[in-house]
């Protein structure tokens, strides 16, 4: 799995996070989202699809 965030959509709402702690983070200085694992390992596959269905602005993807 490959994902991508978009950050210039980013509403800092840190649901990603609490989905896959793993994968996302957060900038301490506004809230927006980083991409810690851009190829997280198979059995993260689950909480980066709940990041992903979860944000509200729709800012992650990701393909397989």
């Amino acid at each position: 799995m490959k994902v991508f965030i978009d950050q210039d959509k980013c509403v800092a709402c840190g649901q990603c996070v609490a989905s896959a702690p793993e994968v996302f983070d957060q900038r301490d200085e506004d809230g927006i989202v980083v991409l810690l694992d851009e190829s997280p390992p198979a059995e993260q596959e689950f909480n980066v699809r709940d990041a992903a269905a979860v944000c509200p602005a729709l800012v992650i993807t990701f393909r397989q």
